[in-house]
């Protein structure tokens, strides 16, 4: 049986719902977030998250919070995000046999806030990871006022490494 980080037993929910606090440790982010850019940040987040029932199924909001390192969109640095996102899910019961596999299951548009559960146990870690990379900015910067990766006096870069259309202009700021 695989570990989860964020499993919910599901046999003791009601309409009203109970709350629910986890960690969201570096450690399972560095595991999670593997193969793409984003690191965890120094401190750990949170997930805040409120489970009802809704008939078989199980209704999930609440709150994720978490800092995370991204280059920078314009130097490349290390830059810090926090994101914090609402997130909404229905948990929808999956028979256990004669289920697809995932890789046969097509995602509808109205699929897209759903995750599938074994009537007994919620699991939120793909959930998670999927908020917390979709809570990242499309271009992120590690300030506003970042000038990017500069080329002139200084900057270490070979004349070399200017691409050659540039020249030109690169005269023309010169004089």
């Amino acid at each position: 049986m695989p570990h989860y980080e964020y499993p919910i037993l599901t046999h003791d929910l009601d309409v009203s719902g109970k709350q629910f606090r986890f960690p969201v440790r570096a450690a399972w982010l560095r595991g999670a977030l593997e193969g793409t850019d984003v690191r965890p940040a120094d401190r750990d987040g949170d997930l805040d998250v409120r489970l009802s029932r809704s008939g078989r199924d199980v209704v999930v909001r609440g709150v994720l919070r978490a800092e995370l390192m991204v280059p920078c969109a314009r130097c490349l640095e290390p830059a810090r995000i926090t994101v914090e996102d609402e997130v909404t899910a229905l948990a929808v019961e999956t028979p256990a046999h004669g289920a697809p596999h995932a890789e046969e299951l097509e995602l509808a548009i109205a699929d897209a806030d759903t995750i599938p559960f074994d009537g007994e146990i919620v699991v939120l870690d793909d959930l998670v990871r999927d908020q917390l990379l979709l809570g990242l900015p499309m271009i992120p910067l590690c300030s506003e006022a970042c000038a990017g990766i500069s080329h002139g006096a200084g900057s270490g870069l070979p004349d070399e490494a200017l691409d050659p259309r540039l020249r030109p202009l690169m005269r023309l700021k010169k004089t």
